[in-house]
């Protein structure tokens, strides 16, 4: 199914590799890419050059950690790549094994080669129980257990639970990471700008740049969504990179473009905002139903629609 015989764009899917990534973990969540051709990438870049270029249908790349918040480098990506969308998102738990070459024992372990999230997410337990080792930064978890065989300096690696069913490793120590809740959400992106039917579980996401800096711009602009019951699940802010104090938000809200209510913020901002970029609607991974005070029904919006549109016309009372 991976990296087989070339295959027709229609019928691929790029992902973050090699095989037994997290990405990986994530795009098996997908029914549509079951039994198609998983095409194995370098980073997110790449990952959305594929799908651009038409290279592949549709490229899973993480977005968002719970321990370390947004992936800054997909949120820029996804800012300046024009003509992409957000079609579906899939949680994978995240945590970690502590692997080496046969015959290697933990006392034997003084240099890790590790992904830095990875490291910063396993550095308690490192520390504590290796408290003298060196860390190599690896490119991936993947390519930090492949490292090993590739003359690195280092004894060991942080690796995903399932690396020994790619690699000939062995298992120093289980659950490493240092919280064990630890989700990372990933994102499918694709260039379909065919919208999913609402769910009442859905989410949306938004890249939103402020008119002007100056004061009370962001309340203006976080006032579109409290003024009409829109929750934000996400609000993160990255750098333009034209000019100092230049900024752009990333946005995750919680409904569909179809609702009433994220329309109408989405209208507000359109018309205080020198530039939107709506990077899709689609349902939430954890189906969990979005709640609202019932005055931001869409009954409500379209009585009010309604009435302005009789006032207009003359409509008698």
């Amino acid at each position: 199914m991976m990296d087989a015989a070339p295959a027709s764009p229609e019928e691929t899917y790029s992902y973050l590799g090699p095989a037994g990534t997290f990405t990986e973990a994530a795009l098996k969540q997908v029914p549509e890419a079951a039994g198609k051709h998983w095409r194995s990438v370098n980073n997110v870049g790449e990952a959305l050059a594929d799908v651009t270029s038409g290279r592949s249908i549709a490229a899973m790349i993480a977005i968002e950690n719970s321990i370390e918040g947004g992936v800054s480098a997909t949120q820029d990506a996804l800012a300046t790549v024009p003509g992409l969308r957000i079609i579906g998102e899939y949680l994978v738990p995240v945590n970690f094994v502590l692997v080496a070459r046969e015959g290697t024992t933990l006392a034997d372990v003084h240099v890790v080669n590790a992904h830095p999230v990875a490291y910063a997410q396993s550095r308690r337990w490192l520390e504590r129980e290796l408290p003298d080792h060196g860390h190599i930064p690896a490119t991936s978890n993947v390519q930090a257990a492949a490292s090993l065989f590739e003359g690195s300096q280092a004894d060991a690696a942080v690796a995903p639970p399932g690396i020994t069913e790619h690699l000939d490793l062995v298992v120093l120590a289980h659950d490493i990471g240092d919280n064990p809740n630890a989700v990372t959400r990933f994102v499918l992106v694709s260039r379909s700008h065919v919208l999913t039917e609402p769910t009442g579980a859905d989410k949306t996401s938004l890249i939103i740049e402020l008119p002007t800096d100056e004061p009370g711009s962001l309340l203006a602009m976080l006032e579109q969504f409290s003024t009409r019951g829109v929750n934000l699940s996400l609000l993160q802010s990255r750098p333009i990179g034209d000019a100092l104090g230049r900024y752009r938000f990333v946005v995750d809200l919680d409904g569909h473009i179809a609702d009433e209510r994220v329309a109408d913020a989405l209208l507000g901002l359109r018309r205080t905002s020198p530039n939107v970029l709506f990077l899709g609607s689609y349902p939430r991974a954890d189906r969990q139903e979005v709640s609202y005070h019932s005055k931001y029904d869409d009954e409500i919006f379209i009585e009010a629609r309604d009435w302005l549109r009789g006032l207009l016309s003359g409509e008698p009372d």
